[in-house]
């Protein structure tokens, strides 16, 4: 199947990228491997937008910003995300929030 990947030049923050060798890699496996490695980063984080390169679903699915960008991550990006997850090349793409303490 071929991954819708969105047309970004570059995620906000910290861009970090994962190779899940899984053929059947689904979402929830995918949420687990980003937030285990967000964790190796910092200790507080929080999910602010992801998005489905099999699908083209994304979170929060809605319309803001001028429309050069996607929505998920111009809402990340407006709530001060820093850190991307990109897992396989934009399969999954999740953008947290460290919380520093």
């Amino acid at each position: 199947m071929e991954l819708l990947k969105p047309k970004v030049k570059d995620y906000p923050g910290k861009h970090i990228e994962l190779k899940i060798d899984n053929p059947g890699l689904d979402f929830a496996e995918a949420k687990n491997f980003a937030k285990q490695k967000v964790k190796e980063i910092c200790a507080e984080s929080m999910l602010l937008s992801w998005y489905q390169g099999k699908t083209g679903e994304s979170y929060p699915n809605l319309d803001c910003g001028r429309g050069d960008r996607p929505a998920w991550i111009v809402y990340a990006e407006s709530r001060g995300g820093d850190l991307t997850i990109d897992i396989n090349a934009g399969q999954y793409v999740f953008i947290y929030l460290s919380i520093q303490s």
